[in-house]
């Protein structure tokens, strides 16, 4: 039985709502705007959110030095439940403390940004 399923994939960037435009002429979709973040509702997909990201810098690809950049939004049913189970599949937490939010940040083995989202 899986912990959590994809709530939105997210991209960090300058400019959300001109990368979220980009994508809807990519993919299609509806382009929501909430300001510093930019989501694109795509009918039948996740969600592809734009995070403002100040001092942005793109990726370089392919290059050792400049990985690309993104974290996954998981929405799940019970926080607390599944903040123990990534915790015991190897997750290390980020920005945990603030039990009010609906959702936690944490890093997977790799080091990579992913957020429990309550449902």
């Amino acid at each position: 039985m899986s912990v959590a399923k994809v709530g939105s994939v997210v991209l960090d960037c300058s400019d959300p709502r001109a990368l979220a435009d980009f994508y809807a002429g990519v993919v299609g979709g509806t382009v929501v705007d909430k300001g510093e973040w930019v989501d694109l509702e795509v009918p039948g997909g996740p969600v592809i959110a734009f995070q403002a990201s100040p001092g942005h810098v793109p990726p370089r690809w392919p290059s050792a030095d400049g990985s690309q950049q993104f974290h996954l939004d998981l929405t799940v049913e019970d926080l607390d439940a599944a903040e123990k189970e990534v915790l015991a599949l190897g997750a290390r937490p980020l920005d945990t403390d603030d039990r009010t939010r609906t959702f936690r940040v944490y890093a997977d083995p790799a080091g990579h940004p992913f957020c429990l989202c309550s449902c």
